[in-house]
């Protein structure tokens, strides 16, 4: 995967049908991204599905992602919620758009243990026109139970555009 400043669906999307065919290949792209975006992978979550608009990441339960309440950390489910947003949206994306999160809201449902699975999905967006988008995940453990239900905000725009990019841009 490429790093740079264009967008990164058409990059996530190549990388991911490249290693989904291999021997742990969900866990090669997942350890790529991580080294892409590393705090994201600082959590060690794994990609399971990933399609244009539709991302399912899981996240196994163990000591680094915990608190002092022996459940998973908020952070890291805030973290595990970003992650699955940011890759729906950026594989939905055309190829000559970006996204950038303005906005992450999460709703703690139930204390988070075991293996956590985070999942949206949206319609996959038409143009690179500046704009925000909402996308949504539910986070369920091992028996399917919500634990969080996130909102993310994100900002698209077209890549290569001047400016930081933040809210103000879009106007």
């Amino acid at each position: 995967m490429a790093k740079g400043a264009g967008s990164p669906g058409k990059a996530i999307r190549d990388a991911w049908e490249r290693c989904r065919r291999l021997p742990a290949g969900e866990r090669l792209f997942s350890w790529a991204l991580g080294r892409m975006v590393p705090y994201s992978g600082s959590i060690g979550a794994v990609v399971r599905e990933l399609a244009p608009g539709r991302a399912r990441v899981e996240l196994a339960d163990r000591r680094r992602v915990r608190n002092h309440l022996d459940s998973i950390h908020a952070v890291a489910l805030m973290n595990l919620a970003e992650l699955s947003t940011g890759l729906a949206l950026n594989t939905s994306l055309p190829d000559d758009a970006r996204a950038i999160l303005v906005r992450l809201t999460i709703e703690y449902v139930k204390k988070a243990r075991g293996t956590l699975t985070s999942e949206c999905a949206l319609a996959p967006i038409a143009s690179s026109e500046r704009r925000e988008v909402e996308v949504a995940a539910e986070i369920r453990d091992a028996s399917r139970e919500v634990v969080a239900r996130a909102a993310a905000l994100w900002l698209v725009g077209p890549a290569g555009a001047s400016g930081r990019g933040d809210r103000t841009d879009a106007k």
